[in-house]
């Protein structure tokens, strides 16, 4: 059910960017690890592995451009667009112009009441949450979610400590955002490298 819910959003998909070299990364789901494993106790599928994905760890593996286009989902209120770069192409012998037609935009169907929860949660994250604070002043309002991402496995009950780490062994720091909130115009997603917490490296990032 997380798989169905989230693939719409566009996490384990290409997005179809206009440019070359997009990852499709992991969005894990009871069929994925199945033909992803080859042992039969690897291929099962078991009940703690989906408290992980529900917190955003285990299998789930998801780019930078994935996060920032579910980011504008959630801020255009469940209107999925395809991300682009290119406007137009131009003939380098006639210098004619020819502008390309972006693919519609798809709606996705939530419910607006259930999007306008969510939406709550993301300024709560800024006015009161992990990044207060970091946009005090901006002359606008944001929202946005702060997140870290491991760089390396950690052996069981042992504690994260960072000055204990090679710093290429620290975690990610990570960081979505829309704004203005109430009428958002930009979306945007942040993974500062073995920078730790988000709302540290990321969000600063973010607002600047």
């Amino acid at each position: 059910l997380i798989h169905d819910f989230m693939k719409p959003l566009g996490f384990g998909q290409t997005t179809g960017i206009d440019i070359h070299g997009e990852l499709r990364g992991v969005l894990p789901s009871t069929e994925w690890k199945r033909n992803a494993y080859k042992r039969p106790e690897q291929k099962k599928w078991y009940a703690g592995e989906t408290i992980s994905l529900g917190i955003g760890q285990g299998y789930n593996s998801f780019t930078m451009l994935q996060l920032a286009q579910a980011t504008s989902i959630v801020a255009a209120g469940g209107i999925k667009h395809r991300p682009h770069l290119v406007l137009g192409t131009r003939d380098t012998v006639t210098g004619e112009t020819t502008s390309i037609q972006q693919a519609p935009a798809e709606d996705l169907g939530y419910k607006p009441a259930n999007v306008a929860v969510i939406r709550e949660g993301l300024v709560s994250v800024v006015t009161g949450g992990t990044a207060r604070g970091v946009f005090a002043g901006a002359g606008y309002s944001a929202a946005g979610k702060t997140g870290t991402a491991q760089a390396v496995g950690m052996a069981a009950n042992t504690k994260y400590n960072a000055k204990a780490l090679e710093e290429h062994q620290r975690d990610h720091a990570l960081f979505m955002a829309f704004a203005p909130a109430n009428d958002p115009k930009i979306a945007v997603a942040v993974v500062v490298e073995n920078a730790g917490w988000g709302a540290g490296a990321a969000a600063p990032t973010a607002r600047r």
